[in-house]
């Protein structure tokens, strides 16, 4: 009897172990998970059904998918409609919505992404016929980040005349979204909602031909290009903070119709560098995040180059691999680093209030300082980009792209009048000194470039503290100013020579400054953290929370006295935080702060101060009090 009992136990134990095995996670409370599936994997799921139900049982057993995307056309490669409404049926009966998908990328390349000839007759019409294929099976569809152009055939330079190649391919590609995509997928599906993603590389849109300014308008609803992959091995200058700002300045371009992130997990070195994409995307308040894309999600974690893989950090990888080999008897697969990097969000975001930072006024159609924002954002200072200016901001910063307002010095004017304060780049007055900047200051970049290679703050007559730290000389322009009138409130040195770093001048009830760019804009990363410092005082003045300490460490800010500390750095850092706030208490990884309320010191100057300790790649996050 006892013998029978215990195997009735066993037997019942395994078979809960069996059906929590084959159980899909619990679904994420805050936001919704889709899964690209590209037009090469369609083909392959509909022409094999048992490796279609196989990979997917794998897939969600690691993951929870609200829904799919199924992509029709890539690369010269169209899917039948049987195809797709075999696979669409497939994922229907597994409770899971499908829409469609397309990328509108040209054959071959060679590793180089290439567009379609859109001026050729026969691509015009293949891009008519798969809208059309597309929307009988979807009422709603996505266009993968290939919605550009990039060629220069014989059609295409006849086409263009004598515009540039910006104004040619902007006309293009919105005449080509109305007349070749829209029109011939609403005749096949008068429901059909076409969704555009807009990718990662904005600073170069106008060239390629996406319309920020329009296509928003033309689609209804954007998606956002989240990938920042590794900033050194990869070639596109992408800086990690990128996968929190671009999300905040499309949902500032589309306010209430940016749908989601999108991030992939190539170009990486480490595993950690995966996590951080999703992590950042989901702080900036994405209600959605597709992950590209399905085989991807199927493939082993590697963790790779990892020094911090014995310290506690946010993304616990051998906690993971211990996890999958317990439940599913193999090593991570990426499905399983996107779960984890996602729950503890989901733990997070919902605590968390409207986003802010250092308003950035970025014109439609613009460049210039690629990227600059998100340098700033690794530098600790939280950026709110948005094409529109911020009037109800305090304090507004203007980058070179402000040159592509004609009306920006009449801005800036009224701005400073009214008691706005605007600081503004090198980059940005040496394309504005020869064009009326004058009405506003005298100051000038001069040809001149001098090696600083120490520091100091403060400013009036004598005044100065010098500022530790100092490494190999950084090549900054040097800048004309008038003494006494204009200040350096930052400065560096050059053989003893003076370099203003920030100059600051008052107009109206304002104060204009203007931010001296290094030649090499990742120069600023070398900054000793005292430079940085004093910096901050005026990039974040007005702000609830200010950081202390090195670069790549960023803070993410909310309206609700909640805030995100998040080290891109390698080993463990020693930061410090100021604010109004008397308490901090942790919210989510809180036991690297101990798990406890922590108390702020009183400063001189008012406020509180803390010190606090983040380790490599990770994130605190708080509730002031």
């Amino acid at each position: 009897m006892l013998r029978r009992l215990l195997l009735v136990t066993a037997a019942a134990t395994f078979l809960a172990a069996a059906a929590y095995a084959g159980s899909p996670p619990a679904p994420f409370r805050h936001f919704r998970v889709t899964v690209y599936i590209p037009v090469n994997i369609v083909q392959r799921m509909a022409a094999d059904p048992g490796w279609m139900r196989s990979s997917w049982r794998t897939l969600r057993r690691r993951l929870p998918v609200n829904e799919v995307f199924i992509e029709s056309f890539r690369g010269g490669d169209t899917a039948t409609g049987a195809e797709l409404e075999r696979v669409q049926r497939f994922f229907q009966a597994q409770g899971v919505q499908t829409a469609g998908g397309i990328a509108w990328a040209g054959p071959g390349g060679h590793g180089q992404f290439r567009s379609l000839c859109y001026t050729d007759p026969a691509t015009r019409a293949l891009v008519r016929r798969v809208s059309a294929l597309t929307a009988r099976h979807f009422h709603q569809i996505i266009l993968d980040d290939f919605f550009f152009n990039n060629t220069k055939t014989a059609t295409d330079i006849a086409a263009k005349g004598q515009q540039s190649w910006s104004q040619f391919r902007l006309r293009l590609m919105d005449q080509v979204a109305r007349r070749l995509v829209l029109a011939p997928a609403r005749a096949a599906n008068p429901k059909v909602r076409i969704i555009i993603k807009f990718p990662n590389w904005y600073p170069s849109f106008p060239g390629l031909g996406y319309d920020l300014a329009r296509e928003p308008k033309i689609f209804g609803e954007i998606w956002t290009g989240d990938e920042t992959r590794d900033p050194e091995i990869t070639d596109q200058q992408l800086q990690q903070y990128e996968s929190y700002e671009i999300f905040r300045y499309f949902a500032n371009v589309a306010p209430g119709h940016n749908g989601g992130g999108w991030v992939d997990p190539y170009g990486v070195r480490y595993v950690d560098r995966y996590a951080e994409q999703l992590w950042d995307t989901m702080l900036a308040k994405a209600p959605a995040i597709n992950l590209f894309e399905y085989t991807d999600l199927l493939r082993p974690a590697r963790p790779g180059q990892r020094p911090w893989a014995r310290q506690r950090t946010s993304f616990d990888y051998a906690a993971l691999a211990r996890r999958c080999r317990r439940r599913f008897g193999a090593a991570p697969l990426t499905a399983d680093v996107a779960d984890q990097a996602l729950r503890s969000m989901d733990r997070l975001v919902g605590k968390l209030g409207r986003p802010l930072g250092l308003a950035s006024y970025r014109p439609y159609q613009s460049s210039g300082e690629d990227f600059l924002r998100d340098i700033a954002g690794m530098l600790g200072v939280p950026v709110e980009m948005t094409p529109q200016w911020p009037a109800q901001a305090k304090t507004v910063l203007l980058t070179a792209t402000a040159k592509f307002d004609p009306g920006i010095l009449a801005r800036m004017q009224q701005a400073l009048a009214s008691g706005q304060n605007i600081i503004i780049t090198s980059g940005l007055l040496r394309a504005l000194q020869n064009h009326g900047f004058d009405a506003l200051d005298d100051m000038r970049v001069t040809r001149s470039v001098m090696a600083v290679d120490s520091y100091y703050a403060g400013f009036g007559a004598g005044a100065g503290k010098h500022l530790p730290g100092a490494g190999a000389p950084i090549l900054f322009p040097a800048v004309r100013f008038d003494t006494n009138e204009d200040w350096a409130v930052v400065r560096g040195l050059a053989q003893g020579r003076s370099a203003p770093l920030l100059l600051m001048d008052r107009y109206g009830k304002g104060e204009l400054y203007v931010w001296t760019m290094p030649e090499n804009l990742n120069d600023l990363y070398r900054l000793p953290p005292a430079v940085l410092n004093a910096l901050r005082r005026y990039l974040c003045a007005g702000l609830p929370v200010r950081l202390s300490g090195p670069a790549k460490v960023s803070l993410f800010e909310y309206g609700n006295g909640t805030f995100v500390v998040e080290s891109f750095r390698s080993r463990p850092v020693d930061i410090g935080l100021h604010g109004a706030f008397a308490r901090l208490q942790p919210l989510s990884n809180g036991k690297w702060a101990g798990g406890k309320t922590l108390r702020g010191v009183a400063t001189t100057g008012g406020g509180y101060r803390y010190r606090l300790t983040v380790p490599a790649h990770s994130f605190l996050a708080f509730r002031g009090r």
